[in-house]
C-alpha cells in the first residue's frame, strides 16, 4: 500500500519554505497531497483556484505531488484521500504550540492518521505568507522569498490594487 500524506495550509501565497516542506516530504512519502485551504474567515489575496494554479506550477517537477484544495475538517479530508499522515512545518516554538493541538485533535477524530512535524530549513525560519505579502504590497523585493511565477502573480496583484 501506498503511504499517502497531505500537506494543508492557505499558501497565501506559496513560500520557498512551503516548497521546501512539500519537497522533503515527497522524498519521505510516495505521494504527497497538498491541499489548498478553502478559510471563509479569511480575505485572502489569492483565490483558491489561484493558489492551486500557483502550486501547481511550482511543484511540477514533483511527480508524485498532486494538488487539490478542500473545505471543511481536515481530518475529514484525509480521510477522503485515503491517506494515512498529515505534514506540517514548524517555523519555531511558537508554531508547535498550535500544531501539537491541532495534532492532537486531528488524532482523536482518527486514531489512525499521524501528523508528522518538519523543522523548516533554518533560512525559512522568519518566512511567512503574511510577512511576504507585506513586503510585497510596497514593492519591495520577494525574489529570495517565493518562487518566481509567485513573485510575478504579487506583482500583478498589488499593481492593480495600489
Amino acid at each position: 500500500m501506498a503511504s499517502i500524506a497531505v500537506c494543508p495550509g492557505s499558501f497565501d501565497p506559496v513560500t520557498l519554505g512551503h516548497l521546501d516542506i512539500v519537497t522533503r516530504g515527497a522524498k519521505v512519502f510516495d505521494k504527497v497531497i497538498v491541499a489548498v485551504l478553502n478559510n471563509r474567515s479569511k480575505q485572502p489575496l489569492f483565490t483558491v483556484e489561484e493558489r492551486v494554479q500557483l502550486l501547481k506550477e511550482v511543484t511540477k517537477d514533483l511527480p508524485n505531488v498532486e494538488i487539490d484544495s478542500f473545505d471543511g475538517l481536515l481530518i475529514d479530508y484525509v480521510k477522503e484521500k485515503e491517506a494515512s499522515a498529515i505534514i506540517k512545518g514548524l517555523r519555531a516554538v511558537s508554531d508547535f504550540e498550535y500544531e501539537m493541538q491541532m495534532a492532537s485533535i486531528n488524532r482523536k477524530l482518527d486514531e489512525n492518521v499521524e501528523t508528522f512535524f518538519m523543522m523548516t530549513n533554518n533560512k525559512y525560519s522568519y518566512l511567512s505568507s503574511s510577512i511576504v505579502k507585506e513586503i510585497a504590497k510596497y514593492h519591495a523585493p520577494v525574489a529570495d522569498l517565493v518562487p518566481n511565477i509567485v513573485e510575478k502573480a504579487l506583482k500583478e496583484k498589488y499593481s492593480s490594487v495600489t
